[in-house]
């Protein structure tokens, strides 16, 4: 298994037990939804996170916690971090934990 499989396979563990839990293939990359709405996903190596405007805000100040950004135009609330710099899998499961949190304060996608 290549180091990405491992990356892809330690967020899909973090969320496939999760009530709603549905993933995609999505902007060349993989989507992890809940209840129909996008929560987290990796594209090319990178960890996308879905933490709304001011816990994205607030990830935006920590160390490798860039702006998701793969089309020239951010997205408010989402954040990607590469995947060199997750240690290990607390920390995939922490950063992965704070998106579930937010997408579940959302209302479900019809």
């Amino acid at each position: 298994m290549t180091r990405d499989e491992e990356f892809i396979d330690s967020v899909r563990k973090c969320m496939q037990r999760r009530k709603g839990f549905e993933e995609k293939r999505m902007f060349g990359g993989i989507g992890f939804l809940l209840d129909g709405l996008m929560c987290c996903g990796i594209h090319k190596g990178r960890l996308i996170l879905r933490l709304g405007a001011d816990a994205g805000d607030e990830a935006l100040t920590r160390p490798h916690v860039k702006p998701f950004d793969i089309t020239g135009k951010p997205m408010r609330g989402w954040v990607m971090i590469n995947s060199r710099y997750l240690e290990n899998e607390q920390q995939i499961r922490d950063w992965v934990s704070q998106a579930v949190e937010f997408v579940r304060t959302l209302p479900p996608k019809e």
